[in-house]
């Protein structure tokens, strides 16, 4: 197996442990993290029903450079508010494979920020 395969696996690996721990229903859906060197992507997902209840990205807002801590804020607020009008006020945390800090980090206090408890 080469290396790229090894990484991959062992990221897999780690987003199937944190989504064992992490489920989400109607009144608290699963707020996952998806980034790449680009951009952010941001879900909230009722596991139950199997349906995308809010999504929010640094494409979606045409930020110019959506691979930057100031981008993940920026969708954090945005997703926060959104989430909020349609009455949601709690969701579970779903970090994926990645690290807690950095962009990650930023996303959970700007979501934070505007309102959602998780």
């Amino acid at each position: 197996m080469d290396a790229q395969k090894r990484v991959a696996n062992r990221r897999r690996m780690r987003a199937f442990r944190v989504r064992n721990r992490v489920r989400g229903t109607a009144d608290r859906p699963r707020l996952t993290v998806h980034r790449t060197q680009k951009h952010i992507w941001l879900q909230l997902v009722d596991d139950e029903a199997g349906k995308t209840l809010l999504a929010a990205s640094s494409k979606t807002l045409e930020i110019a450079r959506g691979g930057n801590v100031a981008a993940a804020k920026a969708v954090g607020e945005d997703l926060g508010k959104r989430a909020a009008s349609l009455g949601i006020k709690a969701a579970c945390f779903d970090r994926g494979s990645y690290k807690y800090h950095g962009r990650v980090k930023a996303v959970a206090d700007a979501v934070r920020a505007a309102g959602l408890k998780f």
